[in-house]
């Protein structure tokens, strides 16, 4: 999936704030901004967020308390990751999304 401005600007901002929050030095967040700023695919620009744990708690507008499979469709923000699992409860195959404050959230993939 290529990734737009927005995407970047927002990424961008995320690698800031944990820096902000100790978690990043210098260095690693000039190395990691590079990649997302020269990043096409939003996979790609994602995996500079993917090590990192969350920021914030996702506002509870966003999560829908469902446990695994917590949303039908992916929030326009949230960027997908390249983990799945199934989901022992319901035995579907869920894809991995994190939005830009580092929350994970779980949609299940269509069956084929």
């Amino acid at each position: 999936m290529l990734l737009s401005d927005t995407d970047r600007d927002r990424l961008v901002e995320a690698l800031g704030r944990h820096s902000a929050e100790g978690r990043l030095g210098v260095e690693e967040l000039e190395r990691r901004v590079a990649v997302v700023l020269e990043a096409q695919s939003r996979e790609e620009a994602v995996a500079m967020l993917i090590d990192l744990p969350p920021l914030a708690v996702p506002s509870p507008a966003r999560r829908r308390g469902k446990g695994h499979g917590d949303a039908d469709v992916p929030a326009s923000d949230w960027l997908p990751t390249g983990e799945r699992f199934r989901d022992p409860r319901t035995d579907r195959i869920m894809r991995v999304w994190v939005d830009t404050a580092g929350g994970r959230h779980y949609v299940a993939e269509a069956p084929t």
